[in-house]
C-alpha cells in the first residue's frame, strides 16, 4: 500500500487523538468559541463538496470563486477550532504546525495535478484567485457568462461524503462537552 499525502494526513492526525482528548482541558467558553469555528469551518467544508466536480472541470463557482482551497480552509477552521477547544497553548501550535507541513503539501500537490488535467482554465483562474486566503470579492471567469452556474447541490455534497466530517466534529465536541460537565 503506497504512503500518499491523504492517508499520511489521516494517520498522522490519529497519533494525537488520543492524549489530545485525554489531556484537553475546555472551559465553557472556550468549548463556545471553538464550535463556533469548527461551525464555520463546517459550513465552508459543506459548501465546497456540494459545488465541486473533482477531476471533470475545474469548479470556479461558489466558495471557488474565492479560494483555490476551500475545503482546506474549511478544515482549518475545524482543526483549529478544535484545538483551542484542548485548553493549552500546546494544541492549537501542533495543528498549526501539522496543518502548514501537511496541508501546504497537499495543496501544491493538487495544484500540480489541476495543472495537467486543466493546463489552460487553471492557470486563469490561479492567476486571478489566491491560493488559501479568500478574495473579498467572487471572482467571475470569463468563461462564466458562457455557460450556466451550477452552484451547490445535495447530491453532490453526499457523493463526497462530507457528512462525516459532520459526525467526526459532533463526536470531538461531545467529547470535550463531556469533560467540561464531568470534570472534577
Amino acid at each position: 500500500m503506497r504512503l500518499t499525502m491523504r492517508r499520511l494526513r489521516l494517520k498522522a492526525v490519529w497519533l494525537i487523538v488520543l492524549p489530545f482528548f485525554w489531556f484537553a482541558a475546555p472551559t465553557p467558553v472556550l468549548l463556545a468559541v471553538s464550535v463556533c469555528l469548527a461551525v464555520l469551518g463546517l459550513w465552508i467544508r459543506g459548501w465546497s463538496a456540494g459545488t465541486i466536480h473533482k477531476d471533470q472541470e475545474v469548479t470556479t463557482t461558489g466558495p471557488y470563486a474565492f479560494t483555490r482551497n476551500p475545503l482546506y480552509l474549511g478544515s482549518f477552521f475545524i482543526g483549529l477550532g478544535v484545538a483551542l477547544a484542548g485548553g493549552h497553548w500546546l494544541w492549537p501550535a501542533l495543528f498549526l504546525t501539522f496543518y502548514a507541513l501537511i496541508y501546504s503539501r497537499t495543496m501544491m500537490g493538487e495544484v500540480q495535478h489541476l495543472l495537467s488535467l486543466f493546463p489552460e482554465s487553471y492557470g486563469g483562474y490561479a492567476a486571478n484567485v489566491p491560493f488559501f486566503v479568500p478574495r473579498l470579492t467572487p471572482w467571475r471567469g470569463e468563461e462564466s457568462s458562457d455557460r450556466a452556474e451550477v452552484g451547490f447541490r445535495w447530491a453532490q455534497y453526499k457523493r463526497n461524503k462530507e457528512w462525516e466530517a459532520s459526525l467526526g466534529v459532533l463526536a470531538a465536541f461531545l467529547l470535550l462537552g463531556a469533560k467540561v460537565i464531568f470534570r472534577p
